[in-house]
C-alpha cells in the first residue's frame, strides 16, 4: 500500500476489538490491536486486550502471528507501554517481533509510559505513525485517561424521563418509564462498565439487581456499587445477599455504624467509608476517587434526579445517555433533569447521537475532549 490509505480503516477495526472487551479489563484499558501485511492489506493477526488487563492486545496479536510478524504493520489503538509490570514492555515486544511500521491513536497518559513506548519504537528503527483516530480512541479510553488524569473513573449517567420531562408521578411508587428496546440498550450500557452505581434510596425503593440480562451476557455483569452514608442497605437485598458471587460496594460516611458494617461484611460486601458534607450526604468527589483506588475506570450511574444533579454539579459528568419516552406523564411529578444537569447539557456536555428506538429517543453527551 502506498500512502497508508488505510490507516483509519484498520484503526477503526483495532478499536473496535478494544471495544468489545470494556468494561472487563480494569485496571488496564481495553485496547485493540491489528496486524497487517502492508503488501497486500491481508490481516495476519488480531488482538484485545483480555479480562483482568493482561496480556495486552499487541502481545496477542504478535504471539499469534509468531514470525509472520516480520516487516508488518501494527495498529494499536493506544501507545504500547514501555514500564514493567506483571509482563515486560509491550514495546519491548512489538521491537523483538519484526515488524517494519507501528500505527497508534494515542500516546498514554500514564506517567510509567508517556511517550516512552513511541520513543522505544522510533528508536529501533521503525516507522510510527500516530494520532490515527485519536477522539474515537480518547472516548473509547476515557475511563484509563480520566483515572490516571484525575484518580477517579469516568461516569457515565444514564436517566429516563417522560416526554413532559418527569422521572417519577409525586404519589407513586416506581414509574416504568421506557420501552424493551431501550431497556436492552440499559444492559449493554452495563455488560461495558466496570461497576454500576446506585444510591440507597433506589435500594430501598426497587431492590435492584443491577446485572446484565441480555442472553448469552450475563457473565459481563459488573460491580455492583452503593452510595448509603449511614449504611441502610438491608442485609437480606439482593444485591448483598449476592454479594459473595459478585462484587458489591458500599460506600458509606466515616460514622456510620460498625453494626450495620459488619453485618453486610458478613455477607461479602464491601464497605469503604469516605467523606461526607455538612448535610451527611456522601461527598462524591472523594467517594469517585475511592473507587479509583480499586482500580475501577467506568462506572454507569443509575441514579435518581436528586443524585444525578449532583454529580453535574459537582463537575463528575463524563457521559449522559437521556431516554426520553414519547408518553407524557401528564400530571404532576419528579423533575428528572436538574438545574445543574440543565447546565452541563448545555454548556460542558457536547452532543454526541441521537436515536429513535421504539417509543424511547435516546440522546448520548459526552464531554469534550
Amino acid at each position: 500500500m502506498t500512502g497508508h490509505p488505510e490507516d483509519e480503516r484498520l484503526m477503526r477495526l483495532a478499536l473496535a476489538l478494544g471495544y468489545r472487551n470494556l468494561g472487563r479489563t480494569w485496571p488496564n484499558p481495553s485496547v485493540g490491536a491489528v496486524l497487517v501485511d502492508p503488501d497486500d492489506g491481508r490481516i495476519v493477526a488480531v488482538g484485545m486486550t483480555q479480562s483482568g488487563g493482561r496480556p495486552h492486545a499487541e502481545r496477542i496479536a504478535l504471539t499469534e502471528a509468531g514470525g509472520a510478524a516480520r516487516g508488518k504493520t501494527l495498529y494499536v489503538s493506544l501507545e504500547p507501554c514501555s514500564h514493567h509490570g506483571r509482563t515486560p514492555p509491550c514495546a519491548e515486544a512489538v521491537i523483538a517481533s519484526g515488524v517494519s511500521r507501528v500505527v497508534t491513536s494515542l500516546e498514554d497518559a500514564d506517567g510509567r509510559v508517556a511517550g516512552r513506548g513511541h520513543a522505544m519504537i522510533q528508536e529501533a528503527g521503525i516507522a510510527l505513525k500516530t494520532g490515527v483516530l485519536a477522539a474515537e480512541a480518547a472516548s473509547d479510553h476515557r475511563g484509563h485517561f480520566t483515572r490516571v488524569r484525575e484518580g477517579r473513573p469516568a461516569v457515565t449517567l444514564k436517566l429516563a424521563q417522560t416526554a413532559d420531562g418527569f422521572a417519577a408521578a409525586e404519589q407513586q411508587g416506581r414509574l416504568l418509564i421506557t420501552g424493551e428496546g431501550a431497556n436492552a440498550r440499559t444492559h449493554m450500557l452495563r455488560a461495558h462498565a466496570d461497576a454500576v452505581l446506585v444510591g440507597v434510596s433506589t435500594v430501598l425503593a426497587d431492590d435492584p439487581r443491577l446485572d446484565v440480562r441480555l442472553p448469552g451476557l450475563q457473565e459481563r455483569s459488573p460491580v455492583r456499587i452503593v452510595l448509603d452514608s449511614r449504611l441502610r442497605t438491608p442485609p437480606q437485598s439482593r444485591l448483598v445477599k449476592t454479594a459473595g458471587e459478585r462484587q458489591t460496594i458500599i460506600l458509606c460516611g466515616r460514622g456510620a455504624h460498625p453494626d450495620a458494617e459488619r453485618a453486610l461484611s458478613d455477607h461479602g460486601a464491601r464497605i469503604i467509608r469516605t467523606s461526607c458534607d455538612d448535610q451527611g450526604r456522601i461527598e462524591l468527589t472523594s467517594a469517585l476517587r475511592r473507587l479509583g483506588d480499586t482500580g475501577l475506570t467506568r462506572v454507569l450511574c443509575e441514579v435518581g434526579p436528586t443524585l444525578a444533579d449532583a454529580l453535574a454539579r459537582d463537575d463528575l459528568v463524563d457521559e449522559a445517555v437521556v431516554i426520553t419516552n414519547e408518553r407524557p406523564l401528564g400530571r404532576p411529578g419528579l423533575v428528572a433533569i436538574g438545574p445543574h444537569l440543565a447546565e452541563a447539557l448545555r454548556s460542558r456536555l457536547i452532543p454526541l447521537s441521537v436515536e429513535q428506538v421504539g417509543p424511547d429517543r435516546i440522546q448520548v453527551f459526552e464531554r469534550a475532549p
